[in-house]
């Protein structure tokens, strides 16, 4: 097994579930609520999340030795990311608390189809200049696996920098803001040896339209290349053959919350556990699948001895 350090977000997450109310429309809105009204909930549920620690569990269920870096704070949401970590066997002894903030919270108003819309307040979740990278001198992973930083490109190359110094290797899904800094990003690539993306993701890195363009250009920057294209599949390169993957099943979505992080965080589990590079895509996508039928980012999460089955997948020219 593998020492993997994940980095990254740690929210608490409620969802609101309803299925009068937060009904959508045609144009993909949720159905008017008006000011001043009183709307009847149908369920509450709490759990935790952010990227990194949907993450962190990945690792964990797999058997990998897991650690998670990023920021909370000491109240009572800081508690419940704790707890969740301690749980899962996910070493927590390298958070870092940030008291004069809140710990960032997550309200998720749950569709009926699974769709969602997102209330957050990131709080000290943001904090990435908080984080110290010599923090992984004393871990000497095998595996960093970085989500968004918020932008801030300086934190992302500090760490980039340090865990390539330890011969670690980076698996990076970056958010919209570091996609924002293209040529920075561009510069930070180098040191990356697995990116994830999706496909708008991608068109903000390189020019194309379609998937087998867009691949062969984000290649040149990276050896290791995965973009998904949601209810498409996804497409990926090891570098040496290009692969095609449709839907592991096709099945009815509850929630769509922690999806990425399941598939990004499943193809890392199995990679770092030896499989080739197409299993740990058809692991990625099992665990993706399994996760938007739950409510949560984590329920759904598999472990390492969940027996899979065939998908479509194939290797193109």
């Amino acid at each position: 097994m593998a020492r993997i350090v994940s980095i990254g977000a740690a929210l608490q997450d409620v969802y609101l579930i309803d299925h009068d109310d937060f009904g959508t429309n045609s144009r993909g809105f949720f159905n008017q609520i008006e000011l001043g009204t009183k709307v009847d909930i149908d369920k509450i549920k709490f759990g935790t999340g952010g990227g990194a620690t949907n993450a962190a569990t990945t690792f964990a269920r797999y058997g990998h030795e897991s650690i998670f870096m990023g920021c909370i704070s000491n109240d009572p949401a800081g508690q419940a990311i704790i707890n969740s970590l301690d749980d899962e066997g996910i070493d927590s002894s390298y958070v870092t608390y940030l008291n004069r903030l809140q710990t960032g919270y997550s309200v998720v108003l749950l569709a009926p189809n699974g769709e969602r819309t997102i209330l957050t307040c990131r709080g000290a979740s943001a904090h990435f200049d908080a984080l110290n990278p010599d923090d992984l001198d004393t871990v000497y992973p095998d595996w960093v696996y970085v989500t968004t930083f918020r932008g801030d490109m300086d934190a992302l190359d500090q760490f980039f920098t340090k865990a390539k110094s330890l011969g670690a290797k980076i698996m990076f899904n970056p958010g919209n803001l570091e996609l924002q800094h293209t040529r920075k990003l561009l510069g930070l690539l180098s040191d990356v040896d697995v990116l994830l993306v999706n496909k708008c993701e991608a068109q903000k890195i390189v020019e194309g339209k379609i998937l087998t363009e867009l691949l062969a250009k984000v290649k040149n920057y990276v050896p290791n290349v995965i973009i998904t294209d949601g209810n498409q599949g996804a497409i990926a390169t090891d570098g040496k053959e290009v692969y095609r993957a449709g839907l592991y099943e096709d099945v009815k979505i509850k929630d769509s919350t922690g999806a990425g992080d399941a598939f990004g965080s499943g193809f890392l589990a199995a990679y770092a556990d030896g499989k080739t590079f197409k299993d740990s895509l058809v692991f990625a996508s099992a665990n993706s699948t399994s996760v938007v039928q739950h409510v949560g980012s984590k329920d759904g999460i598999l472990s390492k001895n969940t027996k899979l089955h065939n998908m479509p997948i194939e290797e193109i020219r």
